[in-house]
């Protein structure tokens, strides 16, 4: 997947009215996949000692990134919200 194809993906998706955060990510793991085809994308991956990121990418079993996910238009995006995990 290019870049173009995910921003389109993603416009197809909210265009839609009906898709919130997690609609995204099966675009989102696609994109990372193919951009960074050396590592192991995880969606959900059990908690760790950062929390319990919406990511872990992984070469091996060497974490070497963590993603937060938010959905489009989140205002939280420095993640301050009360019920935050």
């Amino acid at each position: 997947m290019t870049i173009q194809e995910y921003v389109d993906q993603l416009n197809l998706r909210y265009k839609s009215g009906i898709s919130r955060e997690h609609s995204y990510r099966g675009d989102l793991q696609t994109l990372l996949g193919d951009l960074l085809p050396d590592l192991l994308i995880t969606n959900e991956p059990s908690r760790t000692d950062v929390g319990a990121p919406d990511y872990i990418l992984t070469k091996g079993k060497i974490p070497v990134g963590y993603i937060e996910a938010k959905d489009i238009g989140d205002p939280d995006l420095e993640g301050k919200k009360k019920n935050k995990e």
